[in-house]
């Protein structure tokens, strides 16, 4: 892994803390070019809010479990 790489893991940590989840998992479809980040394992979405265009907030009741954002790489160009 590119030392650049691993600066911006060490530069999330804080702020994937914050969320305080025991179970986070990202998981990347390159295909759909699709972000999936699960808060919750097992991952059951009772419904979805749209937090913003192509930002998908999965909730169970009023918890947080899951967001999903698509188009990931036209969103977060370097």
């Amino acid at each position: 892994m590119a030392p650049a790489a691993v600066k911006e893991i060490f530069d999330a940590l804080p702020h994937l803390k914050k969320v305080g989840s025991k179970h986070l998992r990202f998981d990347f479809d390159e295909d759909a070019d699709v972000l999936y980040v699960s808060l919750e394992r097992p991952q059951y979405a009772t419904d979805t809010d749209i937090l913003e265009e192509g930002v998908f907030v999965r909730l169970r009741g009023k918890k947080i479990v899951g967001i999903t954002i698509t188009n990931v790489s036209k969103k977060f160009k370097k």
